[in-house]
């Protein structure tokens, strides 16, 4: 089954598609390990600054290495800002893109998504294309506090104006969600928003980015809501560090990468199989 068939299916049955960063190997082979143990389909992604870091056709290559071995991973340019780099990751042959504008005024980001979806079906009518509509704050990592407002969200009236003026498959939306995680505040997903926009593009698988630090009941609910694709980076980029520094600190002679490195992959891979068990996804391959 291709991605476009998971995600119909996931909306179909209430579940979701794991979406988990990576920027090394071992991160990516921790990730697909995961889901070949539960029997999960797995979304793969790189932002800009991954994808700089690990190299775009070397991520595509190691990918397709998995895929070749019969792993249902499809590659993601995920948060990717400019038709530039939305173009260079599709040229180097991955399977889907953020095209991530929505800091542009709406009609740009209609304009510059719009261009990134026509650009991918010239190249491949198989890439699917997600769009982001609504304001996501916060970073990847463990913050104070992220100020955020109902200005931020998503809005209704412009969701199914997007989605068809665009042609995306998935749409990134805000109702309460951040990047990253937060000390000193209380996430508050807006699930009555969630549902009038599901009402409002259906059809359209939803995403949430920034599931890292919610409350796995509200990333259950939200789900049971038509939300289809789940984005973890933070959880993993803290688990993997915390198991790397204990590593480091109990054998600060230890040189071989291979042997430090595995405790953080273990976690990694732990992990990565809690989140596709609560996302529902285990089983469906």
């Amino acid at each position: 089954m291709d991605l476009k068939g998971y995600f119909t299916k996931a909306m179909r049955e209430r579940w979701a598609v794991g979406h988990f960063n990576f920027s090394t190997a071992d991160q990516l082979k921790a990730i697909v390990e995961a889901a070949a143990e539960v029997k999960s389909p797995v979304m793969v992604g790189t932002s800009e600054g991954e994808a700089k870091f690990i190299g775009y056709d070397q991520a595509v290559a190691l990918v397709r290495s998995y895929q070749n071995e019969g792993h249902p991973v499809f590659l993601n340019a995920d948060h990717h800002k400019s038709w530039e780099t939305a173009k260079t990751a599709i040229d180097a042959g991955y399977d889907t893109v953020l095209i991530d504008a929505s800091r542009l005024p709406y009609g740009e980001n209609i304009a510059v998504t719009k261009k990134v979806v026509d650009y991918a079906k010239s190249v491949n009518q198989e890439i699917a294309v997600e769009g982001e509509l609504g304001y996501l704050k916060g970073e990847s990592r463990i913050q104070e506090k992220v100020k955020i407002s109902p200005e931020d969200y998503t809005k209704l009236e412009e969701a199914r104006e997007f989605v068809n003026q665009t042609g995306i498959e998935r749409l990134a939306i805000a109702f309460g969600n951040i990047h990253g995680i937060v000390m000193e505040q209380t996430e508050k997903l807006d699930f009555e928003l969630l549902k009038k926009i599901t009402a409002a593009v259906p059809g359209t698988a939803l995403v949430l980015h920034g599931g890292s630090g919610l409350p796995a009941e509200d990333v259950k609910r939200a789900i049971e809501y038509s939300i289809a694709n789940v984005h973890i980076n933070t959880d993993l980029r803290l688990v993997y560090h915390e198991a790397l520094a204990h590593e480091l600190d109990r054998e600060p002679e230890q040189t071989t990468p291979y042997k430090y490195l595995t405790p953080s992959f273990e976690a990694m891979r732990d992990l990565v199989k809690q989140k596709l068990e609560l996302f529902g996804s285990a089983g469906k391959v």
